[in-house]
C-alpha cells in the first residue's frame, strides 16, 4: 500500500498544468472569431481533420419551443448553448470524442479507439480496503491538481466585453466539476445586482435532469482515469434505501476525520451572488460542511426507501405535463424528488428520493448550485444514475419517449447540454450504460451478485494468503519438532494405554475464549 500511495503523489508531482471550457479555447482570438476548433497534436490539424478523427463545423441549435417557464431571450450566455461563446466546434467522426477529437468515445480505447472494454460500478461497501484507500487517493489527487484541459469562466460574456477581454480561472480537475454543477444551474442574471430570474435551471427540475448528470458522471471518470493512468477506475455507488444515517460518513470512506476535512469549497454562495449580480469567481469560501440527520424535518423527513424507488420503477412515463416539478406520474419528477414517492403527484409539499439526501446531509450538499464540492455527490448521483439504468431496462422506452420540445428550456431532446464542450445533446444519453460502456453490480444476474459481494472478502483472503500458508509451515514444523523431541525422551507404548483421556484446554481466558472476527463491509 505504501508504494501505491507513492506512486499516486508521483502522478501529482508530474501532472501537467499547461494554459469547463477547454483552455486552447479560452483566449481573446477564439472568443472573437467564436471558434473552438483546438489542432489534435497527432497531427497538428483543427480536430484532427487530416487524420480523420473530426472536422471543425458550424453548431446547429434547435429551434423547438421551449416551455414558459422561462420567459426571456437573450438575456442569458447559456441560451443556445454555445452560440454566445462559439458557433464553430469540432464534431467528432466514428468513435473519436473530445473537444479536439483527442479521446476516444466512452467504452472505447486504443490509438484508433476500435476496441471495447466495459466497466462495472460497484456498490461502495463492496470495494476492498485497498480500493477504499484508492479512491479516497485519487479524490484528493483530484482536488489539490490543477486541470490541465480545461478553466472555468468568472465573468458573463458582457463583462468579457464580448470577448475582448477574456475572463476566466484555473482550478483544480475536481473543481472544474463543481463549476459545472454551479454554472448549469445557477440562477439567470438579468442585469445589475438582485435582479435574477430564479425559476431556471439547464440540468434539474425537467428531463434534462438524468441524462446530464449521467454525462457528468463518465465525464468525470474519464478525466480521474486520464488524471491517474488507471483506466479500471470507476466511480462506486451509496446505495442508501431504508438507510438510517450517513453511512458512508466513515474514515475509510467519507467522513470527517479523512482527507475532507481540509478541503475547501467554492461556488457555494448562490444568494450572495444573486444579491450582487455576479458569478462565482471560484475563490475558496471555508471548508466542507456536513450535519446529516439535522435537518429540518418538515422538508424531509427520513432517506428513501426501498418501497419508494419500486413505486418510481413502476411508473411507465418518463415525464409528463409541463415535464417540470408539478410533473404527475412522472418517473423523472418522482426520483428527482418532487413528485411523491407514494402517489406521483407533483409539486410534493416534501423532498423525497434524490432530493431527500441532499438535504439530510444539511451541510455543502443542500445547495443545489455548492452541493457538488462533497464528494458524497459522486456516490449519491451514482445510485440515482443506476435506478435511471433500471427503469430504462424495465420499460425499454422508444427515444421518442424523451420530448422533443416544450421543455423548460435547456432540457428538449436536441438541446446542446450547457455548459458542456464539446457538445452533446440531452438525448443522446437517455440511452442504456451498456451502450456507454458501464454496468452496475446491482443490475447483474442473482450469480454475479453474490460473486461481486464475496469479491472483497476473496481479495483479503488473496492478500493474507501467504503469511497463512508461511504461519501454517512454521507451526506444522513447530509440532514434528515437539512429537519427535518428546518421542525421543520417552518412547509410546500402545499396549501401555489403558483408556482414552479428554482433551483439556488449561488456563482459558475470556480473551481467548471470546475472540471477535470482525470483517469491515
Amino acid at each position: 500500500m505504501m508504494w501505491s500511495l507513492f506512486f499516486i503523489s508521483f502522478i501529482s508531482f508530474f501532472t501537467l498544468s499547461h494554459q469547463q471550457f477547454p483552455r486552447l479555447c479560452a483566449n481573446r482570438e477564439s472568443l472573437l472569431s467564436k471558434e473552438c476548433c483546438p489542432a489534435w497534436e497527432g497531427d497538428g490539424s483543427p480536430c484532427g481533420v487530416s487524420s480523420g478523427r473530426g472536422s471543425c463545423q458550424d453548431v446547429v441549435v434547435p429551434e423547438e419551443p421551449d416551455g414558459p417557464q422561462y420567459p426571456f431571450s437573450g438575456l442569458d450566455d447559456r441560451e443556445k448553448w454555445p452560440l454566445v461563446f462559439y458557433n464553430r466546434t469540432c464534431q467528432c467522426e466514428g468513435n473519436f470524442m473530445g473537444y479536439n477529437c483527442l479521446d476516444c468515445k466512452f467504452g472505447y480505447y486504443g490509438e484508433n479507439c476500435t476496441q471495447w472494454r466495459a466497466s462495472l460500478r460497484r456498490n461502495v461497501f463492496h470495494l476492498s480496503h485497498d480500493e477504499k484507500i484508492k479512491l479516497v487517493s485519487y479524490l484528493n489527487l483530484a482536488k489539490q491538481t490543477v486541470s490541465r484541459d480545461y478553466v472555468v469562466a468568472t465573468g458573463t460574456y458582457q463583462e468579457m466585453e464580448n470577448g475582448s477581454i477574456p475572463m476566466f480561472s484555473d482550478v483544480s480537475v475536481y473543481d472544474v466539476f463543481v463549476w459545472l454543477h454551479y454554472y448549469v444551474s445557477r440562477e439567470a442574471l438579468l442585469g445589475g445586482p438582485g435582479n435574477v430570474w430564479s425559476n431556471v435551471d439547464f440540468a434539474h427540475w425537467a428531463p434534462a435532469f438524468l441524462p446530464w448528470h449521467r454525462l457528468y458522471l463518465l465525464l468525470w471518470e474519464h478525466e480521474i482515469r486520464k488524471l491517474t493512468g488507471d483506466m479500471t477506475f470507476t466511480i462506486p455507488y451509496w446505495d442508501w434505501r431504508d438507510a438510517q444515517t450517513c453511512d458512508v460518513c466513515t474514515d475509510e470512506l467519507m467522513g470527517g476525520s479523512s482527507v475532507f476535512s481540509s478541503w475547501q469549497v467554492l461556488c457555494s454562495k448562490a444568494e450572495e451572488y444573486s444579491l450582487q449580480g455576479v458569478l462565482c469567481d471560484v475563490t475558496e469560501e471555508g471548508p466542507l460542511r456536513r450535519n446529516p440527520g439535522n435537518h429540518n424535518r418538515n422538508l424531509v423527513q427520513r432517506l428513501p426507501t426501498s418501497a419508494e424507488v419500486a413505486f418510481a420503477l413502476s411508473l411507465s412515463n418518463y415525464d409528463t405535463g409541463p415535464m417540470d416539478r408539478s410533473a404527475n406520474m412522472s418517473f423523472r419528477n418522482t426520483v428527482e424528488g418532487f413528485g411523491d414517492p407514494q402517489t406521483g403527484i407533483g409539486n410534493s409539499p416534501r423532498l423525497n428520493m434524490h432530493a431527500a439526501l441532499h438535504v439530510f446531509m444539511n451541510g455543502s450538499m443542500s445547495s443545489v448550485q455548492g452541493s457538488a464540492n462533497d464528494p458524497i455527490f459522486l456516490l449519491h448521483h451514482a445510485y440515482v444514475d443506476s435506478i435511471f439504468e433500471e427503469w430504462l431496462r424495465r420499460h425499454n422506452p422508444s427515444s421518442a419517449q424523451y420530448p422533443e420540445s416544450n421543455a423548460p428550456i435547456g432540457h428538449n431532446a436536441r438541446y446542446h447540454m450547457v455548459p458542456y464542450l464539446p457538445l452533446r445533446r440531452n438525448r443522446d444519453f437517455f440511452i442504456s450504460t451498456k451502450e456507454l460502456g458501464y454496468e452496475y453490480s446491482n443490475l447483474l444476474n442473482s450469480n454475479q451478485r453474490i460473486a461481486e459481494a464475496m469479491r472483497p472478502y476473496l481479495d483479503e483472503l488473496r492478500n493474507v494468503w501467504p503469511w497463512l500458508l508461511f504461519a501454517g509451515l512454521m507451526g506444522g514444523i513447530l509440532a514434528v519438532s515437539l512429537v519427535a523431541a518428546f518421542l525421543k525422551k520417552k518412547p509410546i507404548i500402545l499396549d501401555s494405554i489403558t483408556e482414552k483421556q479428554p482433551l483439556i484446554l488449561g488456563n482459558v481466558t475470556e480473551e481467548t475464549s471470546a475472540r471477535n472476527y470482525q470483517t469491515t463491509i
